[in-house]
């Protein structure tokens, strides 16, 4: 892949858990990339901040350019679309990444940004988890692939840059094991990297719990080494990661993912988790968002952070982005 591409995307552009069957030749990354992950794990923060403790070390960080927006199923009040982006415009977000299209018409979200201005900056496939490109029924694959290719063209009517992307589930040691994810997700990927470049539009894997790039029975210091595999395997300029900082707190410290996979990253989902409470709101629980600001600023990390967090009306809005201002803003 080539070095520092997903920088700067241009302007225009349920979880399940499975059983591992073990780390195949293509998953297995020693030497020089352990040595790197050792060396940003020594540089970084103790994990099991407070809210508050984080939150005075995020004042003395480096400032980030960043774009923030919501999910658009989190967005509630409003009559209409319309009126739904105008009221995120009021509150100062920047855009919107639309993960409902399987139940809101790509025609309501096309109006509303074009009466606003406001930006749609990707789309979220709404199939990914049921048709997936891992299933072991080629015609699932198949339907797979052609949802992907409808959220890719969505994202090109929307003037979004984007198509997040989980790539399959691993779910049974015989018909679903890591190896048949990675191997039938990247045949249908290929497939598809034709219309996503004439269309200039990037598919960004997302890192959630579906058993696959890292161990769902392990612990907490996971290394990323699968994940730059499978990216490094694929081997697209199109292809990247949409890295979500909460879901992978559970299993490794995002700042050393975020070290590690670098200029792959082109975009951030952004929620909290703690081993007490599960996932929550951003700034809450245990993720070390100093530490994850300065990873950011160490790879030159510039580009759209979106909240994937509980939704609701107007006052839990602000209150997103307040809290998204206060972890990363400035």
């Amino acid at each position: 892949m080539q070095a520092g591409f997903f920088l700067n995307l241009p302007e225009s552009i349920e979880r399940g858990h499975g059983t591992m069957d073990g780390m195949t030749r293509r998953t297995m990354i020693k030497g020089a990339g352990a040595a790197l992950a050792a060396a940003a794990l020594g540089s970084s923060a103790a994990r099991g901040f407070s809210g508050q403790a984080t939150q005075s070390a995020v004042g003395a960080a480096p400032a980030l350019h960043l774009k923030f927006a919501v999910k658009s199923a989190m967005v509630q009040g409003g009559e209409s679309w319309t009126e739904k982006f105008e009221m995120l415009q009021r509150l100062g977000y920047d855009g919107i990444d639309v993960d409902n299209t399987n139940r809101v018409p790509v025609e309501e979200f096309a109006r509303a940004r074009e009466a606003t201005g406001f930006r749609v900056h990707g789309v979220v496939d709404p199939h990914h988890w049921n048709q997936r490109l891992s299933s072991p029924d080629a015609d699932v694959r198949r339907q797979g692939r052609e949802a992907l290719e409808q959220s890719i063209r969505d994202a090109k009517t929307l003037g979004g840059s984007t198509v997040l992307l989980v790539p399959g589930r691993v779910s049974d040691a015989a018909t679903e094991n890591h190896d048949q994810v990675w191997e039938r997700s990247i045949i249908e990927i290929r497939k598809v990297l034709p219309l996503a470049a004439d269309l200039g539009i990037y598919i960004l894997i997302e890192n959630v719990w579906n058993g696959f790039c890292y161990d769902p029975d392990g612990p907490n210091d996971q290394s990323p080494d699968r994940l730059i595999a499978y990216i490094d395997e694929i081997n697209s300029p199109w292809v990247g990661v949409y890295f979500d900082i909460g879901n992978i707190e559970r299993y490794g410290r995002p700042e050393v993912w975020i070290r590690r996979l670098g200029r792959r990253i082109a975009k951030l989902d952004l929620k909290g988790w703690s081993a007490e409470d599960g996932f929550g709101k951003i700034g809450d629980g245990d993720v070390d968002w100093a530490a994850v600001r300065a990873a950011l600023a160490d790879i030159g990390f510039t580009g759209w952070a979106t909240a994937e967090v509980g939704g609701g009306g107007e006052e839990r809005m602000a209150e997103i982005k307040q809290r998204m201002d206060r972890v990363l803003g400035g």
